[in-house]
């Protein structure tokens, strides 16, 4: 096949590469540009020009042509743009989520997906056809998996879209980097937001925000427990940064108005159920939604996953009901849906009001 494999400088797209590469299919490697200059100019060298040198790297090591596609402009409005809102919104938003279904898959396929049979990526999920219908399912590496920022994804998207490592664990793609002496061998992976790398969130927020001192109020009593520094800074259910003593405290609602943050000690209490939520704008993969109820769903990315109950309002808005309680659910996070390793889709998290 002919295929774009879109490469981060990490060790993961580049096993990506060096598998396919192998089985004989015709290379073109990507490197999309979306670094905000901006953003990064205070960290001194832009991190983006050491991924960009990796990159390169194994494009040589593997004898395949590698191209750099600009795509600040693009990632700006639609990716940097939503996270703004979000946060001003006092919501709680999901860049990577946005940068694949609407960057990697969106305007690259739009601008180069006719001229390639496939679009490769390093993800760790796993595509399979089911009587013309393309599946997404979980990667067997349950720490790795990251079915969660793709679940926006369309039946289009995932027709194009190709991931030839998704079937390993992350130290099978270690020891084949090594085995292949891939210049990403012993490259560490990012842990950063897919357009801050190594700029922690808190910087790319007091870039546009700022501080702003407003009152932090324990929830239960409307005593004053202190100050913080904008509520742009917590999330619902965070119980670290907030420098209270005699907790653990727990940011339990916001309001974005008067600039409070409510915190409390009692996160499971009968006045604060964290056991059910409300979702919109869901996105079901399989392009409408599934006859049974009784599913699995998770808030955020990581392996954890809770029972739950979908009771459906249309055909993309449901209430979620867990069969547990959950610290962070948090209206603007994705809540994703699984039947057991098959990803169903997602959908945002409602405000509570």
């Amino acid at each position: 096949m002919k295929i774009a494999v879109l490469l981060s400088g990490g060790v993961d797209s580049s096993v990506a590469l060096r598998l396919l590469k192998e089985q004989g299919h015709e290379l073109t490697a990507f490197y999309l540009k979306i670094w905000l200059e901006d953003e990064s100019a205070f960290l001194g060298e832009c991190p983006w020009e050491e991924d960009l040198r990796y990159a390169r790297a194994v494009c040589d090591a593997v004898g395949v042509p590698l191209r750099i596609v600009p795509f600040q402009k693009e990632y700006y409005e639609k990716v940097v743009g939503y996270t703004i809102a979000e946060i001003k919104a006092a919501r709680t938003p999901n860049p990577d989520i946005f940068c694949n279904s609407l960057i990697k898959f969106g305007v690259f396929l739009d601008a180069f997906g006719d001229r390639f049979d496939k679009i490769a990526t390093g993800h760790y999920a796993q595509i399979k056809k089911n009587k013309g219908i393309f599946q997404l399912y979980r990667a067997p590496d349950p720490v790795k998996d990251q079915t969660y920022f793709l679940a926006k994804l369309t039946q289009d998207q995932l027709k194009k879209a190709l991931f030839p490592i998704g079937h390993l664990q992350k130290d099978e793609v270690r020891k084949l980097a090594t085995m292949y002496d891939l210049p990403t061998k012993d490259r560490k992976d990012s842990q950063g937001i897919c357009f801050l790398g190594k700029l922690k969130f808190n910087e790319f927020i007091n870039h546009y925000f700022g501080e702003k001192p407003g009152d932090m109020i324990e929830f239960e009593t409307g005593n004053v427990l202190g100050q913080h520094k904008g509520f742009w800074y917590h999330t619902i259910g965070q119980r670290q940064g907030s420098g209270l003593a005699g907790g653990p405290w727990y940011v339990v609602a916001k309001n974005s108005e008067k600039n409070i943050v409510y915190f409390s000690r009692n996160y499971y209490s009968e006045d604060k159920k964290r056991d059910s939520f409300d979702v919109k704008n869901i996105n079901w993969i399989e392009t409408c939604a599934p006859e049974k109820s009784d599913l699995h769903v998770k808030m955020r990315h990581g392996k954890h996953m809770y029972n739950c109950h979908v009771v459906m309002h249309s055909e993309n808005s449901a209430q979620i009901k867990l069969t547990d309680h959950d610290q962070g659910i948090a209206p603007g996070q994705f809540a994703v849906l699984y039947d057991g390793e098959r990803c169903l889709g997602s959908g945002v998290i409602k405000d509570q009001s």
